[in-house]
């Protein structure tokens, strides 16, 4: 009885709805859009008024398509993201091979330099010592130059000396070849080293023994062992001195 008033109500309600399509179809003057199709009758669930499966299903899938859609956005920002990072570090590293192209051209140009500079204080070096052997040669020969009277003088000296055995003589001759020989040294620079009854100088004074002396303060030079002489206001060898205690 029950099912029978469902089914009368669907189909009161079904031509319900074929009445105003019919209606909507002639306002409009166009030919109904239904006509000539079969319509499905309603199930038993729909004549009862029971919600279709399809339109409870309906917000899940619309969920699921939405969660789809995120993830997909989601995934393209992260894909965008990694090829902004990508661009970044590429940007980077053109820069540092940019920078090390550049000092590799800088240090090249410095190794240049250092080379012509090497080269240079090479050719200084062997310049300068070329012209301190000259210059030593030089002096050198003016020296043996000068030396060469002193020479002379000895031989005139040793020869008069085997021919006459005249000790006065020979010893005036030997006095005159010394006085030479010290013009000479002198001339070159060469200053005799004052020691005697001078305070004893460790730097221009050579201690070889001490003695005992009345009215002599200790530490003075009372006597010279060897003559000591300055080249150029160098010490050029210590006077060996004795000194007073």
């Amino acid at each position: 009885m029950k099912e029978t008033t469902a089914q009368q109500a669907g189909e009161s309600a079904a031509e319900a709805a074929e009445a105003r399509k019919a209606e909507g179809a002639e306002v409009d003057g166009e030919p109904d859009a239904t006509e000539g199709v079969d319509v499905e009758e309603p199930t038993t669930a729909q004549q009862a008024g029971e919600p279709e499966p399809a339109a409870a299903e309906e917000p899940a899938a619309a969920d699921e398509q939405a969660v789809t859609e995120r993830a997909v956005t989601e995934r393209a920002d992260e894909v965008a993201e990694d090829e902004a990072a990508t661009d970044v570090v590429e940007a980077e590293e053109d820069a540092i091979a940019a920078d090390l192209e550049k000092a590799r051209a800088e240090a090249e140009s410095y190794l240049d330099d250092l080379r012509r500079l090497q080269a240079d204080f090479d050719n200084y070096r062997k310049r300068t010592l070329r012209e301190q052997t000259a210059r030593t040669a030089s002096a050198s020969q003016a020296l043996v130059a000068r030396l060469l009277p002193v020479l002379d003088n000895f031989e005139l000296a040793v020869s008069a000396s085997e021919q006459s055995r005249d000790f006065d003589r020979m010893l005036k001759g030997v006095e005159m070849v010394l006085g030479a020989l010290r013009e000479v040294l002198e001339g070159e620079g060469l200053v005799k080293i004052e020691a005697e009854g001078k305070p004893f100088d460790p730097e221009r004074h050579e201690a070889v023994i001490a003695v005992e002396q009345e009215d002599t303060a200790p530490g003075t030079v009372v006597g010279i062992v060897r003559t000591g002489y300055e080249l150029g206001g160098k010490v050029l060898r210590p006077a060996m001195v004795k000194v007073a205690k």
